[in-house]
């Protein structure tokens, strides 16, 4: 098993995974985003448990190296919407076969994408937060994709506020999906230690943007960020149809 962790399909996930989490240490969202689609690709057992993990992984250093920026009491609502949604996302992982997860893996991103680049503001209101919430349970869920609704609402907040309060939803939510996961058979022992080798990836995505988020514009970074989650959106969807 441990040599399974060197296998091209293996270093192939541990590229993508480092990829995402430069992009979401950069911008505060983005790991499932760029990954889950590709990482599908590779072996749909990369998809949702382990990316869930990773997101809890790497949540749980930004969130720590933001916490001063954190408010969890405007999240209260988002975390109360995130469990229904999480039970509907679980629903939608038993009843769909692989081909369909990724066709919808595919449009979640090609959505994540137009909503990013939607010109208007959206007031982070307590209903809101829980509809938002709600939806991200159940994109989070179902395809690990869990961050377009919360940046959404909170997009216009100042940088490290932005990454800190998304972090600290992204730790709790992530719980959240592990938990309903793990009794429809979506976290098993083989997830577990499939993600062993994720997690090293992760950490070095975090450290390098770390250390070159400051000299890099936050624009040419989501950009670059967009146009990749476009072709891995696409791909998502031509491998669904």
């Amino acid at each position: 098993m441990y040599s399974d962790w060197f296998s091209q399909p293996a270093l192939i996930a541990m590229l993508l995974i480092f990829i995402g989490s430069f992009v979401q240490t950069s911008i505060g969202f983005g790991l499932a985003i760029v990954a889950a689609p590709l990482l599908f690709q590779v072996s749909p057992d990369y998809v949702p448990a382990p990316i869930c993990l990773v997101a809890l992984f790497i949540s749980i250093l930004n969130a720590a190296k933001h916490r001063s920026s954190i408010a969890l009491g405007g999240l209260k609502m988002a975390l109360i919407g995130r469990v229904p949604g999480s039970l509907a996302g679980a629903l939608l992982l038993l009843y769909v076969s692989t081909q369909v997860l990724s066709l919808w893996l595919g449009l979640l991103v090609v959505f994540a994408v137009v909503i990013s680049l939607l010109p208007f503001r959206i007031e982070p209101t307590p209903a809101k937060m829980g509809i938002a919430g709600f939806f991200s349970g159940f994109f989070g869920t179902s395809s690990g994709i869990g961050g377009p609704p919360m940046a959404l609402l909170l997009q216009h907040q100042e940088a490290n506020q932005l990454r800190g309060n998304l972090s600290a939803f992204f730790v709790f939510s992530s719980v959240i999906s592990l938990l309903v996961q793990a009794p429809i058979g979506f976290l098993t022992p083989h997830h577990l230690l499939i993600t062993i080798p994720l997690i090293p990836a992760s950490w070095l995505g975090y450290k390098l943007a770390l250390l070159t988020t400051h000299s890099l514009p936050k624009e040419k970074i989501r950009v670059a960020a967009l146009l990749l989650c476009s072709i891995s959106g696409m791909t998502a969807i031509y491998q669904g149809l």
